[in-house]
Order: structure tokens, then C-alpha cells, then sequence
């Protein structure tokens, strides 16, 4: 986390604002804390966006659908203020490194820690597309690893910047190069056998350290993906191979339902949930989400310190 710069706001909504934690093509993300003490992320959209009433609207609708989304493998969405002057979105902080952070850091995770994170993000997926939605951008850097297991983030936010002027006259598509369905990228309708595929190229990150379709360029990742076969690594081995490769089909009707994949990844009768609880990750990785903690609840006493004990204390998510 990065401490607040000169143009950084210090207060959002009720939500007081104590540091930034990163920042994408659709604005910046904080850490904050409610006044009543809960910690959250508070995605603040980038002011170009703020200008236009179509992403005002779609951004509207997104929150609208995202606050229907709950489950033990998501970030609930706790607020959000779509009139604001800069629009703004909060949802639940969760305290642990994306995958891709600790793929970078700590190198790929066993089969295990494999096998329960997939497990996690489908049966997340499968409550989201029983409430008829889809996620459409199921990437590394939005699965968030805890000691009580993934979490997806940053569900259909994204989707708001969909026929903006920005994006229209760039070119630029919603979603991450490598990580995208083939669908997605040829324009068709992107189902929920969208996000399948895309949880396929993330657990095979998550097994080898590198996307399945890697490149130099997003021009040639979206060619590969449309038209080439995975790049599976050799540590991808056995049954989850299999798996991958399944969820990686070209054609949409081919993949696995988020329930069998989680069935399959879990083996029947037993749920993420109860592989959690023997324990999912590695060693430094769980000594990485203590400290995380600890560091938290320092933050936290250098804040108040330094504001004399007075002031509102914000809460948001994104």
C-alpha cells in the first residue's frame, strides 16, 4: 500500500481514506475505514469518466447487480454513491496479496493450494450465474488469497466503461488480454462459460507462474487464444490437467459447469470450504497474510495519532 498523495482525497462518501492500494484503467482503489471501525476498499472512478451520463448509468446498473452477488468466495459491495460528483464504489477489504502478487513473489502454488483455490472461485461463479449475472473479468490480479480461502474481486465493475467514448475511440476492450474467453474477444455473447474459461488460465497461472497463452503484445495474446492450444506447463499434471484443458475449450458449450468443476476439484460429498479448514497455503504465504494484520492495526494507530483521536474514520470497497 502507497501513503496518500497531494491529489489523493482523504475522505470519500462516510468513508475516511488511510492510504492507496492501486490504481487501473477504471480509477483508484484506498484503503479505508467506516466509522464504526470496519476496514474497506473504496474504488474512486477516474474524473473522465465522471463527465459521462452513459457511464454514469451503466455504472449505476453494475452496482445495482453487484450488490446482489454475497457468498463466502466474494467481496460484498457495502456502498456506493453513482451521483457523486466523482463516482465511487466500497466494498469489503480483503487482507491478503492477489495470486498474482504471490505467484510473483512466492512462486507457483502446489497442487493443492491449486485444486481448493479452484474450487473457491467456482463455486463463486456458480452463485453468481444463478442470480443470472456473469463476472467477465475473472483474472490473477482479482483473486485475492486469505486464510479462509480465495476471494473474486471487483465483479461487473469493470463493465461500466463498456461504449464509452474513451474506450470506443481507443479501441480498448473490456477485460485482460490472456485472461479473456475467445467469445469475449470476437464480440459475441459472453456467458457464464466465459468466466470458465477464464478460471481455467488463472488456475493454470496459479499451477506454472505463467498465462497459457503468453505474449509480448495484447494483439498476439488475443490471437493466441482465439486460435491457438494452451501452453500447459509440466508442473500441470494428472486430473487437474485435464481439468484446465477442459475449462480452456474454444467452444463455450465444451466447458464444465461451475458446479462440477467444483465437484470434480473437491472430490463429492466435501466443499472449499472443508479444505480450507485443514489449511491451503503455503507457509510464507500465510506468514505473509499475519503481518499484513499486524501492519493493518498499526496503520491504524498511526492514523488516529496523527489526527489527535478525532475524525471520521472511512469505510468503502471496490
Amino acid at each position: 500500500m502507497e501513503p496518500l498523495s497531494g491529489d489523493d482525497p482523504r475522505v470519500m462518501g462516510g468513508y475516511r481514506l488511510l492510504g492507496r492500494l492501486g490504481a487501473g484503467g477504471m480509477g483508484r482503489v484506498y484503503l479505508g475505514r467506516s466509522a464504526g471501525g470496519r476496514t474497506v476498499a473504496v474504488k474512486v472512478v477516474h474524473a473522465h469518466y465522471a463527465v459521462d451520463d452513459q457511464f454514469r448509468a451503466r455504472f449505476r446498473r453494475e452496482i445495482e447487480s453487484a450488490r446482489r452477488v454475497g457468498g463466502a468466495w466474494t467481496a460484498p459491495v457495502l456502498d456506493a454513491d453513482p451521483d457523486a460528483a466523482v463516482p465511487w464504489v466500497a466494498t469489503g477489504y480483503v487482507a491478503g496479496p492477489s495470486l498474482t502478487q504471490a505467484v510473483t513473489e512466492y512462486g507457483p502454488l502446489a497442487e493443492r493450494s491449486v485444486r481448493v483455490l479452484g474450487a473457491g472461485l467456482a463455486e463463486a461463479l456458480a452463485a453468481v450465474h444463478a442470480l443470472g449475472l456473469v463476472h467477465r473479468d475473472v483474472k490473477p490480479s482479482n483473486v485475492l488469497l486469505t486464510l479462509d480461502g480465495p476471494v473474486l474481486i471487483d465483479f461487473g465493475i469493470a463493465r461500466a466503461t463498456e461504449g464509452t467514448a474513451s474506450l470506443t475511440t481507443t479501441g480498448v476492450s473490456v477485460g485482460s488480454p490472456g485472461y479473456m474467453a475467445p467469445e469475449q474477444i470476437l464480440g459475441k455473447d459472453a456467458a457464464g462459460a466465459a468466466d470458465v474459461f477464464s478460471l481455467g488460465t488463472v488456475l493454470a497461472y496459479a499451477a506454472t507462474g505463467t498465462s497459457p497463452f503468453p505474449g509480448d503484445s495484447s494483439a498476439s495474446l488475443l490471437y493466441k487464444v482465439v486460435h491457438e492450444e494452451p501452453e500447459l506447463g509440466p508442473q500441470l499434471e494428472g486430473e487437474l490437467r485435464e481439468l484446465v484443458t477442459h475449462c480452456l475449450s474454444k467452444n463455450p458449450a465444451d466447458r464444465p459447469a461451475p458446479a462440477d468443476l467444483a465437484a470434480r476439484l473437491t472430490g463429492e460429498g466435501s466443499g472449499a470450504a472443508d479444505l480450507v479448514r485443514a489449511g491451503w497455503l503455503p507457509g510464507p504465504l500465510v506468514e505473509r497474510v499475519s503481518r499484513r494484520a499486524v501492519e493493518l492495526l498499526n496503520l491504524d494507530l498511526n492514523v488516529d495519532a496523527g489526527a489527535g483521536g478525532a475524525g471520521d474514520r472511512g469505510a468503502g470497497a471496490a
